[in-house]
């Protein structure tokens, strides 16, 4: 395969800031998810170029990376990845060690350039979601993550725990678009089925951050496990989802899970990775000034007009709009 055929990322510039410069001036790296990376891929035909790469995390397998690269990588035939000594890995259960692998295809590929829906930290409030979450809360009472138990669930105190879209709620109008409604067979009590019971996770506010990040993702396609892409704090990468949520016939619907698990790939392996947001603004700062002058402007700034303002309208049927 020619080197023309394949859509190559620019290489991956080191993030350290020139020593020389006076600390008034020093500019440092954009804060892009390629920081860090224990693995990086590359294609064969051109071993200068990294196509992307991930930080390996407990449970990540010589599996998990071959459906990893079927995501970051569009190809029209078989492929093989090879380790920097050249020899094939597996598609097999053994835990993926760092290093450098190489794509060899038959045929040509290309990297996937389908856009992910830029999402940032942020809470969405009001009556539009509030059946949303206390469904959320009433089906599942923990973190179904860490499975941590609300303590005050009795008492209605849900401190400390927040119910999540697994599909952002920002991007009704996508959900709308491409009928992800055909997914959803638990409606909800008003409005389309972006707020059903089935969207949604009960979350430990600090595990919500992460997976609204797509720091983390759940993976249904390899028996519900969690999977880090960034450095795992609490323990939690590799494990599985309990049999409690497995069980229950209100739990969300294994498509949105795909979905999540294909937007986290795209946002955090792809390239030199896409951007990490500020999202911790202290009182008085001039957030629209950083948004507009930071990565992805009208994509971020669409996402969080929408998640501070539209979430406090109250939402009518498709039908009556």
């Amino acid at each position: 395969m020619s080197s023309s055929s394949l859509l190559l990322a620019s290489p991956i510039a080191p993030h350290s800031p020139d020593l020389t410069k006076s600390p008034q001036t020093i500019t440092m790296a954009p804060r892009d998810r390629s920081r860090g990376r224990t693995v990086h891929i590359y294609n064969a035909e051109d071993p200068a170029t990294v196509i992307g790469g991930l930080i390996v995390t407990n449970g990540v397998t010589n599996t998990s990376l071959y459906s990893m690269v079927e995501i970051l990588v569009l190809f029209t035939s078989t492929f093989e990845l090879h380790d920097e000594n050249e020899a094939k890995i597996g598609r097999d259960d053994e835990p993926l060690q760092p290093g450098k692998y190489y794509i060899h295809a038959v045929g040509t590929f290309a990297i996937n350039d389908e856009p992910w829906l830029v999402r940032t930290i942020s809470q969405a409030t009001g009556t539009r979601v509030q059946s949303f979450c206390d469904n959320v809360r009433e089906r599942d009472r923990r973190c179904v993550v860490s499975g941590i138990r609300v303590p005050g669930a009795h008492l209605d105190d849900w401190t400390g725990f927040e119910a999540a879209h697994i599909f952002p709620l920002a991007y009704e109008e996508h959900w709308r678009n491409n009928s992800y409604d055909r997914w959803i067979t638990i409606p909800p009590a008003k409005g389309a089925g972006i707020n059903s019971v089935q969207n949604g996770l009960l979350l430990d506010s600090a595990i919500h951050q992460l997976f609204d990040s797509y720091s983390f993702s759940i993976n249904p396609d390899d028996n519900y496990k969690i999977v880090f892409f960034t450095i795992d704090a609490r323990n939690l990468a590799g494990k599985h989802l309990d049999l409690e949520f497995l069980n229950n016939p209100q739990r969300p619907v294994d498509q949105l899970l795909r979905w999540h698990f294909r937007q986290a790939v795209l946002a955090n392996m792809r390239g030199a990775g896409e951007p990490r947001f500020e999202h911790d603004f202290p009182p008085g700062s001039d957030i629209v000034g950083d948004i507009l002058n930071g990565p992805k402007p009208a994509e971020r700034m669409e996402f969080e007009l929408f998640s501070r303002l539209a979430a406090q309208v109250e939402m009518h049927d498709i039908s009556s709009t």
